[in-house]
């Protein structure tokens, strides 16, 4: 009888493999859910609300040399936002293969491009620099040459800017995929993920690119979804089925 008990009590190796899973699961997603928040805040926002001085009217060519602090910590930052979403797609990697390998892979390529193009636009920022100072140096002389250096310059960092905002946009819509087909979250709360992803993706960088004006007002649920996500995950960690 006894044995018979201690049988019964006893958990089997694959229920308790399984456990352990799902709790290293949860931690994994907890872990996901900070990194997103913190892409969001110190990535996809403050760089931008930082660099705003910088090249407001005139234009960065007067202005940029003047807030040359707040431009390389711009450029610092968006070198991190870059490294955060390596650093999600990497870290959420084991759980994500257990429900697609191609979505997974996809995301952890997206993730590289994404950290790439944002040194391709950071070098651009770092020129826009470095014209304004050698502008201000020079106190406004041959203003007609730097002010058409400047729209080279200025051009090539807008190209820069809305090419990696798409691609950045493909990345959080691969990974709301992710998490809708996988159930990691609730799936209302994924499917208006990808759905607020493409308002922005179609309002700003698409349109950008296709020589459209941009539709700001199309970008900006995607935030509050975004922390919506993040705060789930840091709650609640992935929530995998037994």
């Amino acid at each position: 009888m006894a044995a018979c008990a201690a049988t019964g009590n006893r958990t089997s190796p694959g229920r308790l493999s399984q456990e352990v899973n799902m709790a290293s699961s949860k931690s994994v997603g907890r872990i996901t859910g900070s990194l997103l928040l913190v892409h969001l805040a110190g990535g996809l926002m403050l760089p931008y609300i930082l660099m705003q001085p910088a090249i407001a009217a005139p234009g960065f060519l007067e202005n940029a040399a003047a807030n040359a602090v707040r431009i390389r910590t711009a450029v610092l930052l968006l070198f991190m936002s870059g490294a955060i979403t390596v650093a999600v797609a990497l870290t959420a990697l084991p759980v994500f293969r257990r429900y697609g390998d191609r979505l997974a892979a996809l995301l952890v390529v997206l993730s590289a491009v994404n950290l790439a193009l944002h040194a391709v636009e950071n070098g651009a920022l770092l020129s826009m620099l470095s014209l304004s100072q050698n502008y201000a140096e020079r106190g406004g002389a041959d203003a007609s040459l730097f002010h058409g250096l400047g729209v080279v310059v200025g051009s090539a960092r807008r190209w820069a800017h809305f090419t990696h905002l798409l691609v950045v946009g493909s990345w959080i819509f691969t990974l709301f995929i992710v998490l809708w087909r996988s159930k990691l979250v609730p799936r209302p709360l994924a499917g208006l993920g990808m759905l607020v992803t493409v308002l922005q993706m179609t309002g700003v960088p698409l349109r950008a690119l296709l020589g459209l004006e941009i539709v700001t007002p199309m970008a900006m649920p995607l935030a509050p979804v975004y922390v919506a996500v993040a705060a789930w995950l840091m709650y609640k960690g992935f929530e995998e089925r037994q």
